[in-house]
């Protein structure tokens, strides 16, 4: 009996770990999007964007994404349907962030127009 139940609480336990494991891998395989994006600036200019930088330094992705998906395109497209104002995510999101990360005493971002956008 002692014999079955330990048999038993190994398999379990090897199981679970199997488990967490492919549940590890499946995450850290997730599609992250690229590494570098070249953002719409309009008139300013593109804004290159570190994408990858942004991901390991806030490590949720909802502090973006909760504004608009994870989708190419979809920022423009979103202004252009008139769901997202003009400069509601750089100018706003991105901004209050950098600015919020500066007074905090930490490396932050820029928070001028010619930190981000490629002047033309």
């Amino acid at each position: 009996m002692i014999l079955k139940t330990t048999t038993l609480l190994i398999i379990t336990i090897i199981c679970c770990a199997f488990v967490a494991f492919a549940a590890e891998k499946h995450v850290s395989e997730k599609d992250l999007g690229s590494a570098q994006m070249i953002l719409p600036g309009g008139i300013p200019g593109d804004v290159p964007f570190n994408h990858r930088l942004h991901q390991e330094h806030l490590n949720d992705c909802t502090l973006c994404h909760d504004l608009f998906p994870e989708k190419a395109g979809i920022i423009e497209k979103l202004k252009a349907e008139n769901k997202l104002k003009k400069k509601q995510v750089m100018n706003i999101q991105c901004v209050r962030c950098h600015r919020d990360t500066k007074r905090e005493g930490k490396d932050s971002g820029p928070i001028t127009c010619s930190g981000c956008h490629s002047i033309k």
